[in-house]
């Protein structure tokens, strides 16, 4: 089959990111034998005329869309993203007939409200790398549908549980040719690498679970490392860990560090650090293989706030890490999240002497905390009245602790006014 494969997302939240997840679903479809046309259209400036081009040329027998963000977060001000996508969806109908598949980390969150909503006529949730060529075969040989992995059907539901691959191994990691486009046309191109999925942390808010699954599934290091030699080759030499945590297990970070220091590859790259069991040799490990930026994800200094919101860490965990990637001159960007269940006048301003006190080089602050579906925040949620059982969570819905409602944001934008490197 002729598959059309476009990545929707334009949106630039906290960098120009690029589509790894579609490509890796487009070389898995690539590798079953169908045609393969890929379209980015964060990259593009006219997106109406290329996709236009691509339907009339191409003559795809399926598009695939993939949706990343449904809105930017912001509990002041929040942006319904899938807005921007309804159009590409309406071009594709207009141009041709055939059947539209959603998927993505964001449709996954959301996918039978987001499926309704865009009106496409199905979407795979979680990994599409085994569901999706399926799917095309089925459709392709006019098989039954019904047992297609994650697969919902518009108006008829879930169609079969969704599957992930034990061992990510099995799923081969796109050619840079899929990319190159994407990569050649990006303003400040940080070539993406996962080389991990699935969390079992537990944290009270987080989606990943259900986008990635609890287990956490490893890919060979040697086979990361070569796939970060294949763009070196081609003349990049920066690189984005979107792993959820790089550092666990911490083994495996340190032989992956070890084998991109076996390869000597002269590159620069960041990651996410989970503020516990980091040690100097980690550190050291991660700044002689090219690290230059860190961003420890430790939402509160307040270790109540912390217990709050599952963490299984502390503000000394967090104190520790901070300081060995400080002695390493590992730039350090933290993340402040601010008004979670419990959260108080005296826990926010705790809180902010903490980050004060690590002397972060860049510190994002944020209000409320997103409700996701099938979350301990969605349930604590729901017994506290700020949702319904009938609410409708692909909409942004936010937890803020009553009582801050007006003072948290006047706070912030006082305390912002005073520290450079704060960003809201």
């Amino acid at each position: 089959m002729k598959v059309l494969l476009i990545s929707a997302n334009t949106e630039r939240i906290n960098m120009q990111a690029m589509p790894l997840g579609l490509a890796c679903v487009a070389e898995a479809v690539k590798n079953k034998g169908h045609d393969v046309m890929m379209v980015d259209l964060m990259v593009e400036t006219d997106a109406e005329a290329i996709l236009a081009e691509a339907i009339r040329e191409f003559r795809p027998q399926c598009i695939g869309i993939s949706v990343r963000n449904v809105d930017d977060q912001n509990y002041e001000s929040p942006r319904f993203l899938l807005e921007k996508v309804k159009p590409v969806l309406a071009l594709c109908r207009n141009l041709t007939n055939v059947p539209i598949v959603l998927g993505g980390a964001g449709y996954s969150v959301f996918p039978e409200n987001a499926l309704a909503y865009l009106n496409a006529d199905m979407g795979i949730e979680g990994e599409g790398e085994i569901a999706f060529p399926a799917l095309l075969s089925n459709l392709e040989n006019n098989s039954d549908l019904s047992l297609i992995p994650g697969l919902h059907i518009l108006n008829r539901g879930l169609q079969y549980q969704r599957i992930l691959a034990k061992n990510l191994d099995e799923l081969k990691l796109p050619d840079t040719s899929i990319l190159s486009e994407s990569a050649s046309k990006n303003e400040e191109p940080w070539i993406p690498v996962q080389s991990r999925r699935g969390c079992a942390l537990n944290c009270s808010y987080c989606s990943t679970p259900g986008i990635e699954g609890s287990v956490l599934r490893l890919r060979s290091p040697e086979i990361v490392s070569a796939w970060i030699d294949n763009w070196v080759y081609e003349g990049f030499t920066k690189f984005f860990f979107v792993d959820n945590t790089f550092n666990r297990p911490a083994d495996y970070a340190k032989e992956l560090c070890r084998q991109i220091l076996k390869k000597r590859l002269n590159i620069r790259w960041r990651c996410i650090i989970y503020p516990k069991n980091v040690d100097k040799e980690l550190v050291e490990l991660m700044a002689d293989a090219g690290c230059k930026q860190i961003s420890l994800g430790f939402e509160s200094g307040s270790d109540q706030m912390l217990k709050n919101l599952n963490k299984q860490f502390t503000k000394e965990d967090v104190w520790a890490t901070s300081l060995l990637f400080a002695d390493s001159a590992i730039e350090r960007n933290g993340f402040l999240m601010l008004g979670g269940p419990g959260e108080t006048k005296k826990s926010v301003e705790e809180s902010l002497a903490f980050a004060d006190s690590l002397e972060l080089e860049n510190l994002r602050l944020t209000i409320g905390i997103r409700i996701y579906p099938n979350t301990q925040l969605a349930e604590m949620a729901l017994k506290e009245g700020v949702i319904t059982s009938k609410s409708n969570l692909l909409y942004p819905h936010f937890y803020l602790a009553r009582g801050l409602e007006g003072w948290l944001p006047s706070l912030l934008k006082e305390w912002q006014a005073s520290r450079p490197n704060i960003i809201m």
